[in-house]
């Protein structure tokens, strides 16, 4: 029986953990990054500053501050990723998501 072609549990574990952290990393954070650019745009733009309405985008705010320091950057340093490529991932799957969102809504409010 030939051992290096069985995966033992902690290699199983580790190979989910990359899976999961790179479909963070590529469709998760993205998504709701370009959503929550969309929607805080839509808040600036709308004009409609109720307490409410500013409590879910403050909220909102700091959820994706929090999924992209977490889920993304500090993911890639524990992977023992540089640091400058852990800067760049931040900015491929969350910044440029995030300011898209924002131009859609602003592309969008002029039409």
């Amino acid at each position: 029986m030939n051992h290096g072609s069985q995966t033992g549990p902690l290699q199983m574990h580790q190979s989910r953990h990359t899976v999961f952290a790179e479909s963070v990393r590529w469709a998760l954070a993205p998504l709701v990054l370009l959503g929550s650019g969309f929607f805080t745009a839509n808040f600036v733009v709308s004009g409609h500053y109720s307490w409410p309405q500013t409590s879910r985008v403050f909220v909102l705010t700091l959820t994706v501050l929090v999924l992209s320091y977490e889920f993304v950057y500090k993911e890639l340093l524990s992977q023992h990723a540089a640091s400058d490529r852990a800067k760049a991932a931040l900015l491929r799957s969350c910044l440029i998501p995030y300011v898209i969102g924002w131009v859609l809504m602003l592309v969008w409010w002029k039409f």
